[in-house]
């Protein structure tokens, strides 16, 4: 794959406090990057020095091969940025504001028309275009954020909070847009709802403190859950207590628990494995019928907690 963003030894400190404090990664054409962590970890800080907007107190970052202190303006050219809330200025209309951002990115004539028009289109604002910003709702105005990220065509996104604000029909849109574009581009996404790390994102970075807590997919992200792979089960017409001594007499089994306000019991796997049909076969090998039997995913809100706070309690 093809490198589009390298982040080495990146920190950024306010007198004693250390917003960012040696970050590294890398971000590859194609990849969607889901840039996760609490509030105050050092994400839009991040996301500010790699566009240039922030200078770093240590580390390099580079963009399509160039360094963002040495060369910003070519780093600008090869990336569109969304800043944390989208600001514009309120009086122009969003065409207004398109057609002068194509001037800055060097558009012109036709090709200035064609871009302005193709993101408005991208961004669903066609029907607002000659509406004083001011006067658009706040997802409105998030999309005319993101259609100005677009204009240009760049190789490089870096989004903070693309579907801040918006409804579900417009967050459904615009996470269509972005897997669109993600193909032959290379996207940050920061983020705090954790439902877009399986609908935008093919590769997450947790940070907290300053400090990279997490570098995967979001299948490894979610099997670091206690709950990852474990198997609701139900059984009719046998003694609750006989079923679970049966259950934790098994092999493969770490750990069985009571589900709460149902029947039945939730059983935990040796080394988070997958273990339904092996337990389907041990159950109707007794000749007892399955009420009910589904593997669970991990849950992110607790890995989160647990990658972002360690001493913070498992949800039980």
């Amino acid at each position: 794959m093809t490198l589009r963003i390298e982040i080495d030894d990146l920190a950024k400190h306010f007198g004693a406090i250390k917003a960012v404090d040696g970050v590294s990664f890398s971000v590859s054409k194609g990849e969607v990057l889901g840039f996760l962590g609490p509030n105050g970890a050092g994400k839009s800080t991040t996301m500010k020095m790699i566009t240039g907007f922030l200078a770093p107190t240590r580390g390099t970052v580079r963009v399509c091969g160039y360094d963002v202190l040495k060369d910003p303006i070519s780093v600008k050219a090869h990336l569109g940025y969304l800043p944390e809330g989208a600001p514009a200025y309120a009086d122009m209309t969003p065409d207004s504001f398109l057609h002068f951002i194509a001037e800055i990115r060097g558009l012109k004539g036709a090709d200035k028309k064609r871009a302005v028009g193709l993101a408005a289109e991208r961004a669903r604002i066609t029907n607002v275009m000659f509406q004083p910003i001011e006067t658009l709702s706040k997802g409105y105005k998030r999309r005319v954020g993101l259609a100005q990220s677009i204009l240009h065509n760049p190789p490089v996104l870096i989004l903070d909070e693309p579907t801040d604000g918006l409804d579900p029909n417009q967050k459904h849109e615009v996470r269509t847009l972005i897997n669109e574009m993600a193909e032959d581009k290379a996207i940050i996404i920061s983020t705090h709802i954790l439902e877009e790390v399986h609908a935008l994102c093919n590769r997450n970075v947790v940070i907290a403190n300053g400090k990279i807590k997490f570098d995967g997919t979001p299948q490894q992200l979610e099997s670091k859950s206690r709950y990852f792979n474990a198997v609701c089960v139900n059984v009719a017409n046998i003694e609750q207590q006989a079923f679970e001594n049966f259950l934790s007499s098994l092999e493969f089994v770490a750990n069985v628990e009571k589900l709460s306000g149902e029947a039945g019991f939730r059983v935990f796997p040796q080394d988070g494995r997958q273990i339904t049909a092996e337990l389907s076969e041990k159950i109707r090998g007794n000749g007892w019928d399955i009420d009910a039997l589904h593997a669970e995913n991990g849950r992110l809100d607790e890995v989160f907690r647990s990658i972002t706070l360690p001493n913070a309690e498992s949800s039980k």
